[in-house]
């Protein structure tokens, strides 16, 4: 790999910390950055390079132990800060050398990748100023690449995400920008396209013919943990919703694609968000359910008369032949009996009312499962149901198992766009939710307790 210098916009905040550096710290632990790199951390705060080294080691999320302390030491040796404020072009300037610097004691132009680590609202201010700046302009050649990486939400509804989508194209290519969605880098999540395509017994199924529904699950135990102002201007449905599930139905629901190259996978998933039935305002009232945990509206930066939902779930179906008929129901909560990620999916019956149901565990305890059934021992013909299991924690490769933002910071370097989401599924998927995201404030808020089971 040649040299790369990784940027982070907003360095000091908390993605930078708990996320992003850890990850970077994992990738160099496993070998798998470039032989020359830096990361240079931009940020408004006035630090020294040994105080921006402190800050980082005390702030890092990682478990005691985890590393070995000169691991950790080396790592740090390549962590820059440049100290900055988004709006500046003197900032902008200043960043502009100090890559500069970094390319002559590489001797050669380096690679670049600038990460937007920042709320939404500054995308735009930094993305102007990276262009006015000359910083997206690579300096090599094939050698010195530029590639921009973008944090959800991508936008807040259709409109806001076609103008995000409008200054991306007109200062980058399509290549060079890597939208991140990082439950598509989990493991157990891409996994679901291996075992529907490289099992012969389940790709045939795979229909609205056997298929009787799919219920797909992200419950959460905690609650919106200090986002209170962030989170009760868009609520669970933009958080979660018109990311992270609508991107896990286009993976189950998705044709094979030609290849398994990025382009071909993104753009059968395009083409199931594309599919999916719009909701109108009658839709949303007899398929949706909304809820608000008690205590929500005492959190920190929330509202006091607060209408943001914390709990949805919806019933939607896909307009193709393939799924016709077969719904696909949505759910996620906040404060719910326990945190899960799962994706059930139902067959229909054969002679009886019981029913194979093939379970995808995204997280916690990483899996695959199958509920079966079996005729009861003895003269009876009684059934009785089993299950085969298999879990990540049990496999000897599990140590090597890497961690989403190291697979999303990875196949960034790599210029693998597979897990990254295109321009296209962004903008499907806000055309389906937005109307819905109109509509539920019609649907009567329900308040349920804390640790609840189902609202």
């Amino acid at each position: 790999m040649n040299p790369t210098i990784f940027i982070i916009f907003g360095v000091t905040g908390d993605l930078a910390q708990s996320k992003l550096l850890p990850a970077l710290l994992g990738l160099y632990v496993k070998k798998q950055l470039p032989m020359k790199f830096s990361i240079v951390g931009f940020s408004r705060r006035h630090l020294g390079r040994e105080d921006f080294r402190a800050f980082v080691r005390e702030n890092m999320d990682i478990e005691s132990g985890q590393y070995h302390e000169e691991e950790i030491k080396h790592f740090l040796d390549h962590i820059i800060y440049q100290e900055g404020t988004f709006e500046s072009d003197e900032s902008y300037a200043a960043l502009a050398t100090r890559l500069k610097s970094i390319d002559n004691t590489f001797h050669q132009c380096s690679n670049k990748i600038f990460h937007l680590a920042v709320p939404p609202h500054f995308y735009e201010i930094i993305l102007d100023h990276l262009a006015e700046s000359g910083l997206t302009i690579p300096c090599g050649g094939d050698l010195g690449w530029t590639r921009v990486l973008i944090e959800k939400p991508f936008g807040s509804d259709i409109a806001t995400a076609k103008k995000l989508d409008k200054k991306l194209a007109d200062l980058f290519t399509e290549e060079q920008i890597f939208r991140i969605d990082h439950y598509l880098a989990k493991e157990a999540l891409q996994n679901i396209l291996t075992f529907r395509f490289a099992n012969a017994l389940f790709e045939p199924i795979w229909n609205g013919t056997y298929i009787d529904k799919v219920h797909i699950k992200l419950l959460e135990k905690e609650g919106i943990e200090g986002r209170g102002e962030f989170y009760d201007s868009i609520g669970a449905l933009k958080d979660v919703g018109q990311n992270h599930i609508l991107q896990i139905l286009a993976i189950i629901a998705m044709k094979r694609p030609r290849s398994f190259t990025a382009t071909d996978i993104r753009a059968e998933r395009a083409k199931v968000l594309r599919a999916l039935k719009g909701l109108s305002n009658k839709d949303v009232l007899k398929f949706g359910c909304r809820g608000q945990y008690e205590g929500y509206i005492g959190e920190h930066g929330v509202n006091s008369v607060s209408q943001t939902e914390t709990y949805f779930r919806l019933e939607t179906h896909i307009t193709d032949k393939r799924w016709k008929g077969v719904p696909f129901y949505l759910e996620s909560g906040k404060c719910m009996a326990e945190t899960k990620s799962e994706i059930d999916i139902y067959f229909k019956n054969t002679h009886s009312a019981d029913q194979n149901v093939l379970t995808f565990r995204i997280q916690p305890d990483e899996g695959i499962k199958i509920r079966f059934w079996v005729k009861t021992p003895g003269f009876s013909m009684n059934v009785e149901p089993k299950v085969l299991k298999f879990k990540y924690a049990d496999s000897p490769s599990i140590a090597i198992l890497p961690d989403a933002y190291e697979r999303v910071l990875y196949d960034a370097i790599v210029g693998d766009q597979t897990l990254f989401t295109s321009t296209e599924e962004v903008i499907a998927a806000w055309k389906f939710i937005t109307p819905i995201s109109n509509a539920l404030p019609s649907l009567p808020l329900t308040l349920y307790k804390k640790g609840a089971k189902e609202v």
